[in-house]
């Protein structure tokens, strides 16, 4: 049984602890409501984008570089989309996860990861995995030029055929209590093919069209392309960001619950072991007592 004074210095040491995780609370609830704001504020617009090259049908017909398929290519890059700091739970843990699952089900490629955040390069090196490029993670996106290098870097690979696909792997922002792991395809652009698998529903289905490109195809493709990409790397680090802050938000609230529950645990204790001492000095006080009268 721990002493009183042992007992003071534990309930002391948790509510500065508790404090801590109060103000990282609030810090990670006022980040998470902007970001969840730019999440989705963008969200449409990346679906949109992503619905026209999937409405223009058979993408393999057009022109371009990031529309032709490498079926060459023994190479599989994925770039990994995690967190600079921790306390986030089972965040990073669910991404590796994810990219356990991409790597066994292409294993005659050769997987080359792409890592956005200090904890994926940090995994990936541990693990012994082909580390290609690290960038850094801003702790909230502000602008789409943030992530130029990347979309730059994957073009140029992709466009000399050295992959033969490239996929974001990153948190998908649901709510506050809930992110899920997900795998989207970016290159190449056959995402209709890629996503329906040839079997479509009847709210699955996507119209084609046909379209007219104004001055011709081959420059209105070679300017909507490298948007359409960036659009959709950008919106999955928002995704990340939302659910980053969403999770370490979580974390912090329940690391401060749990320090309450403790501090009135150990105060009961306390209590009972200071009423403990008191009844026994009591005790000994009236048994002195009577002994001296006898």
């Amino acid at each position: 049984m721990p002493s009183t004074q042992e007992l003071t210095r534990r309930i002391k040491s948790i509510k500065s602890t508790r404090k801590i995780t109060r103000a990282m609370q609030m810090v990670s609830a006022a980040k998470m409501r902007k970001a969840q704001n730019a999440t989705m504020a963008s969200r449409t617009y990346a679906q949109l984008a992503r619905e026209l090259i999937t409405s223009m049908g058979d993408v393999g017909k057009y022109e371009n570089p990031l529309l032709a398929i490498n079926p060459e290519a023994k190479k599989l890059g994925i770039i990994l989309v995690t967190t600079n700091r921790g306390l986030v739970g089972g965040f990073n843990a669910n991404l590796i996860n994810k990219l356990k699952e991409l790597e066994m089900g292409d294993p005659e490629l050769v997987g080359e990861i792409i890592a956005v955040g200090k904890k994926g390069s940090e995994t990936v090196s541990r693990t012994k995995r082909n580390l290609k490029a690290q960038f850094q993670k801003h702790d909230s996106t502000q602008h789409v030029k943030e992530i130029y290098p990347i979309v730059q870097m994957i073009s140029e690979s992709y466009r000399t055929g050295e992959y033969q696909k490239i996929l974001v792997v990153y948190n998908h922002f649901v709510s506050t209590l809930e992110q899920k792991p997900t795998a989207k395809v970016l290159l190449p652009f056959n995402w209709e093919k890629q996503s329906k698998k040839g079997q479509e529903t009847k709210e699955e289905k996507i119209n084609t069209w046909e379209y007219v490109f104004e001055p011709n195809r081959s420059s209105v493709l070679e300017h909507v392309l490298p948007r359409v990409l960036e659009s959709q790397i950008y919106q999955a680090i928002l995704e990340s960001d939302a659910s980053e802050h969403s999770a370490r938000m979580v974390m912090m609230k329940n690391a401060t619950e749990a320090a309450g529950d403790l501090i009135d645990d150990l105060t009961l204790t306390f209590n009972q072991l200071r009423q403990n001492k008191i009844t026994t000095e009591l005790s000994e006080i009236t048994a002195g007592r009577i002994a001296l009268e006898d």
